[in-house]
Formats: structure tokens, C-alpha cells, sequence
């Protein structure tokens, strides 16, 4: 399989890595220079997808910043590839729907990068509530105390994009798992909290999802050296029924690519009962999960898997926290 990696930042270098160790030939396209892993230095490396998409290859994986998702995505698809695109899908529900048309119309299989759903600790979190049945309470927080390069990484990030949209697709799409119920309204609020990105930015926000099932969720998130290192892995899901959670592992902390994802402990705690703890010795790292990840995209091309539910859920994730981003800016509740 010929495979074109576009955007070699930390994601894109793991999923080049991932194909090159399952022995893939590579097509690399980045804006600006780049140095290459040992064992890697011969691929080519071009400046523009365009490039990239002329070497023909089977699978393009879109890891570039938000914005151009969408228009690469089909481009891609319409030269022929499959697709593997960072989340969030888009950067609006628009141009989301117009990727997962132009895979359904094409026939391409469409994989969007919810690294979560190959995890096996968060894979077991949302089988343990789903056990307990709903309605759910879900509490469920990411932020990051971020400085230097990672820091300068989501000042760019947020050119486009704010924390709550880009880290709360997986999260909200972990809600969608567990209730299955139609999201009906969201209520969001944010503040900049610095003078270093753009007026019409916010590096915080927090908000309220309210669904069918009578199933309430609050997602928060926010960036920058500000962040306080000691709430920012909350993983709670609460029912009648007593309530599962993640209790984050020691190490890592919020400025890590493994500290987004390190799992200590599973905590079920059945209401009136006795905990039950879940433990997961020797759980994936960070580019074990992206070998999962384009793993699982070799194999929707090679059994024809249906992707269907898989690109929906991706669309409503994004509707979703797109919701709690416009809320945010107008101060009003949003309809779904």
C-alpha cells in the first residue's frame, strides 16, 4: 500500500511510523522542512498535498491543522484514496457532512481519528456504563498547563480552532457511545485568559450537553501556561445506578502527549456496594494507540468494514461542541 502522510507535526509523525513499521510505502508532504526518523530518510517528502496526491497513493492521512481537513479530504478521495483525517473532521458541520457525502459517493472508506476508541481502558469505560444504564451524568474535563513549543502549538491550533472544539470531539463522541440518545441543546461559556491570541479567541471554556434521554454532560478544556495542573483529568460517569471513572496515573502531567491518555485505574462503584477496581498493566502508549489507529484503516479497506456509524457519530461529535463554541460567542443556548 503507497500511503500519504500530509502534516508531519506529533500526530502525523506517529502515523507515518505506524505505516512505515507495517512495512507501507510512504509519500510525506510537509510546509516547511522536516527532519526524518532513522530508517525513514528516503521517503519523498513534497511541499504541497498536491504533490502528495500525484504519486497515486491508496490512503491519504490528513494531519494537518483543522482548517484544511475538509477540502483535503476530498481531494483526496476524489483522486482516488481512502482517507484517514485527524479529528475534528472539519470546521464546520457543513464541510463535515460535504466529507462524509463525498466518501459515501465515492465509495472510500473514511476513518477520523477518535484515538479513544482504541483504547482499551477508555473501550472498557464506556462498556462498564453502558452496563449500568442511563441516564448519565457525564463529567469529563481535558486541560492542559502548556509552555514553549507546545504552548506556540495551540496558539496555532486556536488561529482556527478553540480547545473545547478541538480536544471535546473525543470526548463528547465517548457520550454518544454510552447514552445513544439525540443531543437537544448546549450551553457553553469561555474566557481568553491571553493577551497572546487573537481578541476573538478563547484558550478556556467549559459547557452543558442535554439529551434525549434526559442525559446530562459538561465538558471543559483550556490551553496555556495558566492551567492548573491539579483538576485537569476528570473522567466521571455517574447513573442510578452508581458510577464508573478513570482515575488519571502519576507521571506524565497535562503537557504530554501520554498524559492526555495515560490511564491509572478503572473505579466502578455500584450505588450502595463495594468498588470494583480495573487495572490495565502494560496499557498502550501514545504511538501504540496510532498503530491501533491505522491498524484499523487497513482493515475497513481490506474486509470493506461499514463505516457508516463510525463517520455519523464524527458529524454529531463536531455538531456538538461547534454548538458550545457558538453559544459561547452569542451568550445563548443553542439548539440542535
Amino acid at each position: 500500500m503507497k500511503v500519504l502522510i500530509a502534516g508531519l507535526g506529533n500526530m502525523g509523525m506517529s502515523h507515518a511510523l505506524a505505516h512505515h513499521t507495517a512495512g507501507a510505502d510512504l509519500v510525506l508532504v510537509n510546509r516547511s522542512p522536516v527532519t526524518l526518523p532513522k530508517g525513514m530518510e528516503g521517503y519523498p517528502v513534497y511541499a504541497t498535498f498536491a504533490e502528495g496526491l500525484a504519486a497515486k497513493p491508496d490512503l491519504a492521512v490528513i494531519a494537518t491543522y483543522s482548517d484544511s481537513h475538509a477540502d483535503y479530504a476530498c481531494a483526496a478521495m476524489e483522486a482516488g484514496c481512502h482517507v484517514f483525517v485527524e479529528k475534528p473532521l472539519a470546521t464546520t458541520v457543513a464541510d463535515a457532512r460535504r466529507v462524509v457525502d463525498c466518501a459515501k459517493r465515492l465509495r472510500r472508506k473514511l476513518v477520523v481519528g477518535y484515538i479513544l476508541r482504541h483504547h482499551p481502558s477508555w473501550m472498557r469505560l464506556i462498556a462498564e456504563a453502558r452496563a449500568l444504564g442511563g441516564p448519565y451524568v457525564f463529567r469529563l474535563n481535558l486541560n492542559q498547563q502548556s509552555s514553549g513549543a507546545t504552548w506556540a502549538t495551540h496558539k496555532q491550533l486556536m488561529q482556527t480552532t478553540s480547545p473545547i472544539v478541538d480536544c471535546g470531539v473525543h470526548y463528547v463522541d465517548v457520550m454518544c457511545q454510552i447514552t445513544d440518545a439525540k443531543p437537544l441543546r448546549v450551553h457553553g461559556m469561555g474566557l481568553r485568559l491571553s493577551d497572546e491570541i487573537a481578541p476573538d479567541m478563547y484558550n478556556y471554556g467549559q459547557f452543558q450537553v442535554i439529551f434525549a434521554d434526559g442525559s446530562v454532560g459538561w465538558y471543559e478544556a483550556g490551553w496555556g501556561p495558566m492551567m492548573s495542573e491539579t483538576a485537569y483529568f476528570v473522567k466521571d460517569i455517574i447513573s442510578p445506578k452508581g458510577a464508573v471513572s478513570i482515575v488519571s496515573a502519576d507521571g506524565p502531567g497535562s503537557d504530554t502527549v501520554d498524559g492526555h491518555v495515560k490511564v491509572g485505574v478503572i473505579r466502578v462503584h455500584p450505588a450502595g456496594g463495594r468498588d470494583r477496581i480495573i487495572d490495565f498493566p502494560g496499557e498502550p502508549g501514545h504511538q501504540e494507540l496510532c498503530d491501533a489507529e491505522q491498524a484499523y484503516m487497513r482493515r475497513a479497506i481490506a474486509d470493506d468494514i461499514d463505516l457508516t456509524r463510525h463517520m455519523e457519530d464524527a458529524v454529531q461529535s463536531l455538531a456538538i461542541c461547534l454548538a458550545a463554541d457558538q453559544s459561547i460567542r452569542t451568550g445563548k443556548v443553542v439548539e440542535l
